[in-house]
């Protein structure tokens, strides 16, 4: 995608003022939604951990994380998280949550190795949720009830903010189609990955890839992900058809965690073994954390969406190029 893709004819029916009041409603409807339809409890949660804990997300193995010296504790070095995905099922156990209970929080991160375009930023913004699961739980059926239960929040969002503002039409269908990356490549083999995601999402309005992170039949990945958090047989992302963009726009990723087998598996098959002696990975083959499901929602990533907005810049305020941002505005996109 290129960095920046000006839709014709776009003009937002909102101010920067009024959006900024719209983006609060958003926000404030959907975390609701969203802890009710999973039972969710909303925790704190750490803007930075130690390197050597091993609770950052790696995301695809080569972003360079952010990170900075503690004056107080011999410089010793701290890092910006890319995301909470292994350090929910920490607090799970420490917090003493419960199978069938799950916890919420408000992550914010830095990724400063992301190539920024319309729907990406330096600074990420979501909700991360996670959910103990009994180990006989760890199955596509749990899979695909939790991506309904995340679904229906996403749906009555849409349904509420369009009451509210009448230039919003209603996009999303009664359900969520599923197909496996395995399935999308074999319908679409001449395709790019992205090219694949843009197809189906036309196609179907709502849907679920599932196992993303495994390697295809072609022998290449539908996408990265890194081998010590999600199950690559379990996960998957939320992709809804975009219009105003015509693509297709992920709003989650998502998926069951791996368990000590798959994490011993994912390890080897990625290349990393030498990540089973860090903290994090250890407790995991050793049993001492619970089996979980879990995935993060962009927060401006779905404010974006449902109010319409041809940028991620006009519902967060970030960092951009200086050519993006003069073209932006002359072209009537408002980056905050």
């Amino acid at each position: 995608m290129e960095q920046l893709r000006i839709p014709t004819d776009y003009s937002s029916p909102l101010t920067i003022r009024e959006t900024e009041v719209a983006i609060k409603e958003v926000k404030d409807y959907f975390e609701r939604a969203l802890a009710k339809s999973l039972h969710l409890t909303r925790v704190s949660a750490p803007l930075f951990v130690r390197p050597e804990s091993g609770l950052n997300d790696n995301l695809n193995g080569v972003e360079r994380p952010v990170s900075f010296g503690i004056r107080e504790q011999d410089e010793a070095f701290a890092e910006i998280v890319h995301s909470l995905a292994k350090w929910k099922r920490y607090a799970l156990k420490n917090y003493g949550f419960h199978s069938g209970e799950g916890l919420y929080t408000d992550m914010s991160a830095i990724r400063r190795d992301e190539d920024t375009d319309n729907i990406h930023s330096l600074y990420v913004d979501q909700w991360d949720w996670e959910k103990v699961i009994s180990k006989e739980e760890r199955n596509m059926e749990t899979l695909e009830y939790t991506v309904r239960k995340v679904y229906s929040a996403l749906k009555d969002t849409e349904d509420y903010i369009s009451r509210r503002y009448n230039y919003i039409e209603p996009l999303l269908p009664d359900d969520i189609f599923f197909i496996t990356s395995q399935e999308l490549e074999d319908m679409f083999p001449n395709c790019t990955p992205k090219e694949r995601e843009n197809r189906i999402a036309k196609a179907k309005g709502a849907v679920f890839i599932s196992q993303i992170g495994k390697i295809l039949a072609s022998g290449k990945k539908h996408d990265g992900r890194a081998p010590d958090y999600d199950d690559w047989e379990l996960n998957g992302d939320i992709i809804v058809h975009y219009p105003v963009l015509d693509m297709g726009l992920e709003l989650s990723s998502m998926g069951i965690r791996v368990d000590e087998n798959s994490l011993r598996s994912q390890l080897k098959t990625a290349g990393c073994e030498e990540r089973a002696k860090l903290p994090f990975q250890k407790s995991l083959l050793n049993k001492e954390l619970p089996y979980t499901v879990g995935g993060g929602i962009g927060q401006s990533r779905i404010c974006m969406y449902y109010l319409r907005k041809a940028h991620i810049g006009e519902v967060q305020s970030s960092l951009w190029p200086e050519n993006v941002a003069k073209e932006a505005k002359e072209n009537g996109i408002n980056l905050l």
